[in-house]
């Protein structure tokens, strides 16, 4: 059973964990971290993410600006710039590490504790990637929820909602600690040795000769 649950398990962790690092990409770049409907005006639907604003037309146009300086932006997109650069490269890193952990991998298959540190470390690389990109996520979340909220403000000025960007950082997160969770898990597993997959089967095909002999008459 061993034989099949654990690489089976590795394979769900590096996949769960590649899915949440290709989201992860994808949320630093895209511009609907925050959304804006104008009242009086429909038709046009204002986008803001950590690198443009952009103005969406029910046309189906859309025009994006890139924002003219960094520390010009307000303090949560700064530091969620820094914060998804620092996820996507721990987990391009956690990738790389988890990778040559693997035991389907032939590459140093006699080497069972070095890979077992490479699936560890992979996997925790996972873990700090994943609260890295849940972290700008639900600051940038809690800032908009606080600016929807304040009576300062008056009730003609148009509010920021959530993006759809937040949700697929939210999901980035959740699958990067999956995966690193997964693949930790496998090292507390059965280990799995050449040998016993070697010999596994004719051990079996002699037991299965010596009944056979003694059945016949």
């Amino acid at each position: 059973m061993a034989l099949v649950y654990r690489p089976m398990m590795q394979l769900s962790g590096i996949l769960v964990s590649l899915l949440g690092w290709v989201l992860s990409c994808l949320t630093t770049y895209l511009p609907q971290w925050k959304n804006l409907n104008l009242e009086l005006n429909e038709l046009e639907i204002w986008t803001m993410g950590l690198w443009q604003a952009c103005v969406v037309q029910e046309e189906g146009g859309m025009q994006c600006k890139d924002f003219d300086s960094f520390l010009a932006l307000p303090p949560e997109l700064r530091i969620s710039r820094i914060l998804m650069f620092f996820s996507n490269g721990l987990g391009f890193l956690g990738l790389l590490l988890s990778g040559f952990g693997l035991d389907c991998l032939k590459i140093g298959e006699r080497q069972q504790e070095q890979k077992k540190r490479l699936l560890l470390f992979g996997g925790l690389l996972f873990w700090i990637s994943g609260i890295t990109a849940i972290v700008p996520v639900s600051w940038v979340a809690h800032s908009t929820v606080q600016e929807f909220w304040d009576e300062n403000i008056p009730d003609i000025v148009p509010r920021w909602d959530f993006g759809e960007a937040l949700f697929v950082g939210w999901l980035a997160g959740f699958c990067l600690v999956l995966g690193g969770s997964l693949l930790n898990c496998t090292i507390c597993s059965t280990e799995v040795h050449p040998s016993s997959v070697h010999y596994a089967v004719p051990e079996q095909q002699d037991q299965c000769q010596h009944v056979e002999t003694e059945t016949r008459p």
